[in-house]
């Protein structure tokens, strides 16, 4: 009596078939398109994980360079001021600070300029 892999089959398409939910056509129903379909969709549901990183840094140093211009810096002016004052803080917190408490970040930005205005004098 030879062995059929019927139900070890059925459960491998159920379980593709229950990821491609909601694709369009064939792709969320006839299992090789619903394969083609997963292998697609997993592949850039990958590539987008790492593009998101990116994205949101991004989305953190426009809103600093925006809040930075309106306390009379630059983006890259502020870092600057930062490194040399030696404030180790993230963007992303950056970031926060700029749009939740502005008068905190104003002080950091005064401190930067403070050592920007400190370097052109000894310069």
């Amino acid at each position: 009596m030879r062995v059929k892999g019927g139900n070890v089959s059925k459960k491998r398409h159920k379980k593709v078939l229950k990821l491609v939910k909601g694709h369009r056509a064939g792709a969320g129903k006839i299992i090789t398109s619903a394969m083609q379909s997963m292998m697609k969709a997993l592949r850039y549901a990958y590539r987008h994980r790492r593009e998101k990183k990116r994205e949101f840094r991004r989305l953190w140093i426009t809103r600093i360079n925006a809040a930075a211009r309106m306390n009379g810096l630059s983006y890259s002016q502020l870092i600057n001021g930062l490194k040399l004052a030696d404030i180790d803080i993230n963007r992303k917190m950056l970031s926060d600070l700029a749009i939740s408490d502005p008068a905190t970040f104003s002080n950091i930005v005064n401190v930067a300029k403070e050592k920007l205005a400190s370097l052109k004098a000894t310069a």
